[in-house]
């Protein structure tokens, strides 16, 4: 099924995009909000457009089966739990759908990049080091991969060279997701020849902030600079 899709279009000529995957339970909408309130604005650009789209609703196991608007299932919030095949391959399906129209509609997978907050976090992860390795760059906040994910023997057995840059961000005082986890990711993803960086956030829960936010902002603009000719058309 499609998700769902609230977007913050380009001010100008649209040449990148940015899709921003919520956490369990949440909508595409509360994260635009919730960024909204953080900066002060829109997280807006020129020439980039951003997506957020909102899970369907589906029985989600960590609640005890009750409907809830997640990406895909799992049996524990646990980094030692085992992932679902078949919840995550149906999660793909609209991933990879919400991707081929933003790159029909012209933007090539190198001016695009995938990011969200925990288990949208997660997802981006599974997106552009298993699904979609051509990406722009990767983004995970307050996010971890589960110890056997399938996204470690992708890029095990997978090429290393020109994998999406990752920039992930983790609370100190997380307590639903252990900074543990998100630093322990990382580090497995290094080891595997992914590039990029980790960044611990101080008296931070398990939460968005203005400053990771504000971070995000520019690292999104240096991934996806104006194309020349945009430039060109300025001076």
């Amino acid at each position: 099924m499609k998700p769902a899709l609230t977007t913050v279009n380009a001010t100008g000529k649209h040449t990148a995009s940015v899709i921003f995957f919520h956490g369990s339970g949440d909508t595409g909408p509360n994260v635009l909000e919730w960024v909204r309130f953080l900066i002060g604005r829109n997280l807006e650009y020129p020439h980039i457009k951003i997506l957020y789209p909102t899970a369907p609703k589906q029985k989600y196991t960590p609640l005890d089966g009750e409907l809830s608007n997640v990406w895909f299932d799992r049996k524990s919030v646990s980094i030692a739990a085992s992932e679902s095949k078949k919840s995550m391959s149906q999660c793909y399906e609209a991933v990879n759908q919400l991707i081929d129209e933003e790159v029909a509609s012209g933007i090539p997978l190198s001016r695009i990049i995938v990011g969200g907050f925990s288990m949208g976090g997660a997802l981006a992860l599974h997106t552009g080091y298993h699904l979609r390795r051509s990406l722009a760059g990767v983004f995970a906040h307050s996010s971890f991969l589960n110890r056997g994910s399938v996204v470690y023997d992708s890029l095990a057995n997978g090429p290393a060279d020109s994998l999406p840059e990752l920039r992930m961000y983790h609370g100190e005082r997380d307590t639903l997701v252990p900074k543990d986890w998100g630093l322990e990711t990382f580090e497995n993803l290094t080891k595997l020849g992914v590039k990029g960086s980790f960044h611990p956030l101080r008296n931070t829960m398990h939460e968005l902030k203005t400053a990771s936010i504000t971070d995000l902002q520019q690292w999104i603009y240096e991934k996806l600079p104006p194309l020349e000719s945009q430039v060109q058309n300025k001076l």
